[in-house]
């Protein structure tokens, strides 16, 4: 249901607060370690609380070396503190979010045996697997979490435990067996979200292999038990693929009955795919314009800050009318935006990934607060999203996913794309929500194409 205006603007007032005190903690925690240093720069040893607190605003906001400083010194000096956990498994995950995967392993690998009773014990293992993964070591990842699901058949992460054994056995070319853990998730969790996912990632599996019929038999299965609520995999993306299945078979005339069931429209990204398709199977059926050109829809997908989309669009080769797209989605066309993930401005850009670019884009010596500043977030988000687009080949659907859930993984996802197709890709895609910000960002901008030329110019 719809939030009246008031109760919006309220929610949007609180936070906006949170995160200006979130932003006002950084300054203070940045200038206590400036005068908490000797003259040679090494950070004095504090109680382990504080240590541990200054480590969570740095974490907050994506600082790791600095929360990393924090937290060794908990390690080094306080072994028997209740938080050294917490100071390991921080500097594990730090290390994976900075794509330094096998030294993560080390350190998740420190939770076990002594800290497995603890929260960041289980979840360290459940990281290990994960950077197993990103290290394109499916077997070890296998083992690391079939060990999960041995001893925490009740854990936090057992679900998607389970789901990734599956992922990741596929990954080896090992089919029978990811069949077999099909067949264990969907008795485990028969009737619950995840016996739906367990299905997609047979589907999946089917659509690399090219196993036409089979994808046409899974689909038909999930369609049947009809568990898409909460899941992974909606019921028109089940339909898309049904009908991809049938059409690579050469049943041309099932095909397009398949397509014109799932309906287009705004709210449905496979919809749009099924339109472009019937488009191409069937001459005859005209396509319409899904958006019009109202006072209404050009209020709803505006066109600020023209001048810096276009100038920086242009140098980066990219669509200015996409980048539009991440921004409607990711700040509302809020300079002052800032995620609970410490992403900032109007492109909800993160300061360690800004940070790669900022000198290329003319902005040395950047601050967190500057990425407030439109002119220096567009120039930077524009340039990432170019350096994305050439990582990627052109495919919009994988420089969105990338742009939320990280280009490793998009690249794992793309890599296993088969054939590379944008359906195929987006049902690859393995968070849910990146995958919805795929279908979000990937909506608005087929709105803005509709409505906009690229110069963003009114059509």
């Amino acid at each position: 249901m719809k939030k009246p205006f008031l109760v919006v603007f309220l929610i949007t007032v609180f936070q906006f607060a949170a995160f200006a005190q979130s932003d006002a903690s950084l300054r203070a925690v940045m200038s206590k370690d400036a005068a908490d240093r000797d003259p040679q720069g090494v950070l004095s040893l504090l109680p382990a609380s504080e240590h541990l607190s200054r480590a969570d605003v740095y974490m907050a906001n994506r600082l790791f070396p600095q929360a990393r400083e924090h937290w060794q010194k908990v390690i080094e000096n306080y072994p028997e503190d209740a938080g050294i956990s917490r100071a390991i498994f921080g500097t594990g995950r730090s290390l994976m979010w900075e794509r330094k995967y096998q030294d993560a392993i080390r350190w998740f690998e420190k939770l076990s045996p002594d800290y497995l009773q603890t929260k960041e014990g289980r979840e360290g293992l459940a990281y290990k697997g994960a950077c197993f993964v990103r290290l394109s070591k499916p077997n070890e990842a296998f083992k690391v979490y079939e060990q999960y699901t041995i001893m925490f058949p009740y854990g936090e992460k057992i679900e998607s435990a389970y789901l990734n054994i599956i992922d990741a056995l596929r990954e080896a070319g090992r089919y029978a067996e990811v069949n077999d853990w099909v067949a264990k998730t969907r008795q485990r969790f028969s009737g619950m979200p995840t016996e739906t996912n367990a299905l997609h990632g047979r589907l999946r599996m089917e659509l690399y292999r090219q196993d036409w019929e089979s994808v046409v038999k899974t689909a038909d299965e999930l369609l049947l038990i009809n568990q898409f609520s909460g899941s992974m995999v909606t019921l028109d993306e089940a339909r898309y693929l049904r009908a991809y299945g049938l059409e690579k078979l050469g049943k041309r005339a099932d095909a397009v009955t398949a397509y014109r069931s799932i309906p287009d429209g705004i709210s449905s990204y496979y919809g749009g795919l099924a339109a472009e398709r019937l488009a191409k199977l069937d001459p005859g059926n005209q396509v319409k314009r899904t958006v019009s050109a109202t006072a209404r829809n050009y209020s709803d997908y505006p066109v600020p800050f023209r001048a810096d989309l276009v100038r920086n669009a242009k140098l980066r080769n990219i669509d200015p009318r996409f980048l539009l797209a991440i921004m409607k989605q990711e700040s509302s066309f809020r300079p002052n935006a800032k995620s609970p993930a410490a992403a900032r401005g109007l492109l909800q850009l993160v300061f360690d990934t800004a940070i790669r670019y900022s000198g290329k884009a003319g902005y040395g010596n950047l601050q967190p607060d500057d990425l407030y500043n439109p002119t220096v977030n567009i120039a930077i988000g524009s340039l990432y999203v170019g350096e994305l687009k050439n990582e990627f080949g052109g495919l919009y659907e994988a420089i969105a996913a990338s742009y939320n859930g990280g280009e490793d993984n998009a690249a794992r996802w793309l890599g296993r794309t088969k054939p590379k197709e944008a359906a195929i890709f987006a049902s690859e895609v393995g968070f849910a929500e990146t995958k919805n910000y795929v279908f979000k960002v990937m909506s608005n901008y087929r709105v803005y194409r509709e409505l906009y030329n690229e110069d963003l110019s009114r059509r």
